[in-house]
């Protein structure tokens, strides 16, 4: 069921399982290059969304699909290339403690993005939490 506020609790979600992403992987990368370590997350990835689309009723035909959404799933799956390539890099050579909250700076830059291209237009208090998170990934980096 879809209720107003559902979106809240899946993203909720997001955060929780996000964050054990960050310690799993943490700990999965030990002694092993981040890349490769991306590859098998991608692939252990895929092979579970398969059998989640399967399984749930969700498969179409993907021909079926307009060419700008192939176009704009393929640079989200660039673009989620490259963030996991380079969060994994950082993970390795970084405590997850500090990467972790630095990686969420991307809250503030789809802020940005989303007013930019989408017209969202978040109100004063919705900028001043996203300066919140800003000023808090900007705390984290400072070196003491």
């Amino acid at each position: 069921m879809t209720t107003p506020h559902s979106w809240f609790y899946w993203a909720i979600m997001s955060a929780v399982f996000a964050a054990l992403t960050a310690i799993f992987a943490k700990i999965g990368i030990q002694g092993v290059n981040s890349d490769f370590a991306t590859l098998i997350r991608t692939f252990i990835i895929s092979i579970i969304l398969v059998f989640f689309v399967w399984f749930t009723g969700k498969w179409s035909n993907p021909f079926e699909l307009s060419s700008k959404t192939w176009v704009f799933l393929g640079l989200s799956a660039l673009a989620t290339g490259a963030s996991w390539i380079c969060y994994f890099r950082a993970l390795q050579i970084g405590d997850a403690s500090k990467v972790a909250p630095v990686d969420k700076l991307s809250l503030v830059l789809v802020a940005i993005f989303a007013f930019t291209f989408l017209g969202e237009r978040p109100v004063l208090r919705e900028w001043a939490g996203i300066s919140m998170v800003a000023g808090g990934v900007i705390l984290l980096a400072i070196k003491r």
